[in-house]
């Protein structure tokens, strides 16, 4: 028993040891300023997204289902784009990323924006809900903010970090085992573990930020949440409902926002 509590507490040290403290983005605006715990290079998120991805239009593309509505890609493309060219307000190199937009035919209601800038969003989102473009750019703005943040690689260094701790140095090797691995864990974290509270109030604020500069109006994320928040009632709620915070309490949150970023918005326009 003594040798098992040595050894958590050796692995313990390794993690703070190998951890690194940074702080992904400017504050902007709205003032998001939390400092992160990194595990893993971004670099070899980087890579595990881009294969992660590529699995994914491969399926899509596969089942007939990947930009099937040129109509619809046209508009995720020309809103995304606007969004990513205001990116550098929170970081300078995101201008650099390999930025990717597609659109998968499902009725599901969700969206992603995985490391590096690359984008689906899922048809049933804009059909279900009839989104105008300024609360489809409160989708984008959103997802993008989680990649500008990058909480993906967050969430994986925590995964590699519980596993050290539980393993012991042995766990250490599991972030150089190329690919392949990382690929599954940005796949897991993206469609099926929800980002924490802490990611999902700086995803919501910076996406409200980013939306606002790009020239729509900031106020149409209190109707997209409401528009979530009803759409509960038909069984199944929407991807973004199973995570929290409440909406109730995301457009509290964004109402306490608004006045930071409204002003941007009418230098826009």
């Amino acid at each position: 028993m003594k040798k098992v509590i040595l050894m958590s507490v050796a692995a313990s040290f390794l993690v703070l040891a190998g951890c690194e403290t940074v702080n992904t983005t400017n504050a902007g605006a709205v003032g998001v300023d939390r400092k992160q715990q990194m595990l893993v290079p971004s670099e070899t998120i980087e890579q595990g997204a881009a294969q992660a991805y590529d699995a994914e239009l491969k399926a899509a593309r596969d089942k007939g289902v990947l930009n099937t509505d040129k109509a619809q890609l046209n508009r995720v493309s020309a809103i995304a784009r606007r969004i990513v060219a205001v990116t550098p307000v929170f970081r300078a190199d995101a201008s650099k990323w390999d930025w990717q937009f597609n659109v998968q035919k499902t009725k599901d209601m969700n969206a992603y924006c995985m490391p590096g800038g690359r984008i689906m969003v899922y048809s049933g989102l804009m059909d279900t809900l009839d989104l105008s473009d300024a609360e489809l750019a409160t989708v984008i703005g959103h997802e993008i903010a989680h990649a500008l943040r990058e909480h993906t690689r967050e969430r994986v260094s925590r995964a590699y970090a519980q596993q050290l701790v539980l393993t012991g140095a042995a766990a250490v090797a599991g972030v150089s085992e190329g690919t392949a691995n990382i690929a599954n864990m940005v796949a897991e974290v993206t469609f099926q573990l929800p980002f924490s509270r802490d990611q999902e109030s700086e995803a919501d604020i910076i996406g409200l930020e980013l939306m606002a500069r790009a020239g729509y109006d900031p106020r149409a994320a209190i109707s997209l949440w409401n528009k979530m928040s009803n759409a509960q009632g038909g069984g199944s709620p929407p991807k973004f409902l199973s995570t929290h915070p409440a909406p109730k309490d995301r457009i509290r949150e964004i109402e306490k926002n608004l006045p930071r970023v409204l002003p941007l918005y009418a230098n826009r326009n």
